[in-house]
């Protein structure tokens, strides 16, 4: 079952595969799946795994009340309210608690502990990079998308600072790691808020994107395309002139890749 290609339409899949979704037992495999998974269902479950079930019903309430129901609503919604859980327990509980929910088997259990690392008041930005690193070399799309959300509202906060301390990312032998440093600070993002300082100046971010230029994998070179392209949209002539310095100076097939992508909307606009 771990290894099945995953159902196209919410409808098809299985009951049983639902049923260990919902009790945290088992990882979604597709998009589907992924935005399938009920999570305030799996939440009641958890909440009793890890001993904390007399405490569930007024967070299942406050979150069921709530208007927060779209998921990318719902997952920081959870992490506040285990936050809160967490606040008025002993160092060695809340440690417990976290790296249970940092290290379950459940993705969608991992992305409410990514946010959790996001939210904490109480964390620098360093902290919270060293923090969510984990999750950004997660082997699940979902958690390594979710990181650098978790993220967003800290690096638009301390951009010059997150820019500087990225930069070490950029050059990381992980695969993940890296495309996590440029999804991290893509100008208009997905399902995030825009970092307008990035859209009228793009510049600020050349320290990441440069290194990755002729990058040789594809994950990768697609996050840099997707910034670029990004950047075109309230930028377009200085995209173009990074495109075609960058052809210049790096002759690769990965770099006239990302250039092609990278240039997909002026190329568009023509």
């Amino acid at each position: 079952m771990e290894h099945r290609k995953g159902a196209r339409k919410v409808s098809d899949i299985p009951a049983e595969v639902l049923e260990l979704l919902h009790k945290g037992q088992l990882q979604t495999v597709n998009l589907t799946e992924w935005l399938a998974v009920d999570h305030l269902v799996l939440l009641e479950n958890v909440l009793d795994e890890l001993g904390f079930g007399q405490e569930s019903k007024p967070i299942l309430h406050r979150l069921r009340d709530s208007s927060e129901k779209k998921i990318m609503k719902l997952i920081p919604a959870i992490a506040r309210e285990w936050q809160q859980v967490l606040d008025c327990k002993s160092e060695v509980e809340q440690s417990r608690v976290f790296t249970a929910l940092a290290q379950h088997r459940s993705d969608s259990v991992r992305c409410w502990a990514a946010y959790m690392v996001g939210q904490n008041p109480q964390w620098s930005l360093d902290q919270k990079l060293t923090a969510i690193r984990p999750f950004a070399a997660d082997d699940h799309f979902g958690v390594r998308e979710i990181s650098w959300m978790a993220l967003r509202e800290s690096v638009i906060a301390e951009l010059s600072e997150s820019i500087a301390l990225l930069e070490d990312w950029v050059h990381d032998q992980d695969t993940n790691i890296r495309r996590f440093a440029i999804e991290l600070t893509r100008p208009h993002g997905v399902w995030a808020k825009h970092i307008i300082a990035l859209k009228e100046n793009p510049a600020i971010a050349l320290p990441l994107l440069e290194p990755l230029k002729s990058d040789q994998a594809k994950y990768v070179q697609d996050s840099v395309s997707n910034w670029l392209n990004d950047a075109s949209k309230s930028n377009p002539a200085w995209v173009r002139q990074i495109c075609d310095n960058w052809l210049i100076i790096s002759d690769t097939k990965e770099t006239k890749r990302i250039v092609t992508r990278a240039t997909r909307s002026i190329t568009d606009q023509r």
